[in-house]
């Protein structure tokens, strides 16, 4: 996938997204008329924002960018611990090259593969081949799965490799 429809596919499904658990209930909320016409409008412009702030050099603002979306796209009262399929979507995919797994040092094995788009195995053989760093009480480091993931060839092939 190239770098600009990664843009275009990330844009819409954050747009898609925020729309389905913002503004959506907003207008349900709000009734009748259309009292969140425009804030649909700004969600189209803000989505393009997000997706370049997500793909693009400035670390700092994508870490940024990806917490806020993940506040409140995500809230809760515990840590944020989305499911393994969660990190194969777009928002996934840039968060865990950009942030990583947000709070956490370590995850599992499963969650390792679907961070990297490759089987359970293939964490195992990477680890083993020390390409993947393992963390002392298990698992593996969120720090070595997002550097494997920002080496500009494993960009390109990680949803291919392991499978």
């Amino acid at each position: 996938m190239s770098t600009s429809e990664e843009h275009v596919a990330l844009a819409r499904e954050l747009a898609a997204l925020v729309e389905r658990r913002v503004v959506d209930p907003l207008e349900i909320l709000f009734g009748d008329g259309d009292p969140v016409g425009p804030v649909r409008e700004r969600l189209r412009i803000e989505a393009e924002v997000w997706a370049a702030q997500l793909l693009g050099p400035d670390g700092r603002t994508a870490v940024g960018a990806a917490a806020r979306l993940i506040a409140a796209l995500y809230p809760g009262d515990g840590p944020f611990d989305p499911p393994d399929a969660w990190w194969g979507t777009a928002f996934g995919r840039a968060v865990a090259r950009r942030a990583g797994h947000p709070g956490r040092e370590a995850v599992p094995f499963s969650t390792a593969g679907a961070m990297l788009g490759i089987t359970r195995q293939g964490v195992h053989d990477l680890v083993k081949r020390a390409k993947l760093d393992r963390h002392p009480d298990g698992g593996v480091t969120t720090r070595s799965i997002q550097e494997r993931l920002n080496r500009p060839q494993e960009r390109h092939a990680a949803r291919h490799d392991h499978r």
